[in-house]
């Protein structure tokens, strides 16, 4: 037996068109309805604590990639914005932002005199480990109102969403 919920956003909206167009199957419009408004909903949640630290999402996005590449938290600038999934024209436009904040610097690649690499600077270090308590504090005050078993769930569904959209690693 299914549970009852409150009925939704996405609910009024699958209703107008179940009224506009009763010819269409507009069955997905309720999961990905969902996930975008989720994820709407969520970046703001996250935007309100990467703010406290004058932090933007994507600096956050940067200076936790370094971060979590270990020391000396350095990485090629190519590593980076295939990792983070966006264009080298905009990471190079990022790069200039974070440096000029003091919280990253560009230095040459010993490997590659052609090349640069990428390091978190102490400032940028010191700033992405407060950030990063407060954003996990935060993540776990955005998911307790979910039973741990319902959260379980949702992640392995996700997880299945994700590997159907997500190319193979290599492609």
């Amino acid at each position: 037996m299914a549970t009852q919920r409150p009925p939704d956003a996405v609910d009024a909206i699958l209703d107008q068109w179940h009224r506009e167009r009763p010819d269409l199957d507009v069955s997905p419009m309720g999961p990905i309805g969902r996930i975008k408004r989720c994820a709407a909903l969520l970046q703001r949640r996250l935007d309100d604590t990467f703010g406290a630290f004058d932090l933007t999402s994507w600096e956050f996005d940067v200076l936790a990639t370094l971060r979590r590449s270990g020391a000396p938290y350095c990485l090629a600038p190519t590593t980076l914005f295939s990792t983070l999934m966006v264009t080298s024209g905009t990471m190079t436009h990022r790069m200039g932002k974070l440096e000029a904040q003091g919280w990253i610097e560009r230095l040459p690649n010993p490997a590659d005199a052609r090349s640069s690499l990428v390091q978190l600077t102490p400032e940028g270090l010191e700033r992405i480990d407060r950030a990063l308590e407060a954003h996990v504090a935060n993540e776990h005050r955005i998911l307790a109102p979910l039973k741990a078993a319902d959260l379980a769930a949702l992640d392995a569904r996700l997880a299945l969403l994700l590997a159907a959209l997500e190319p193979p690693p290599g492609h």
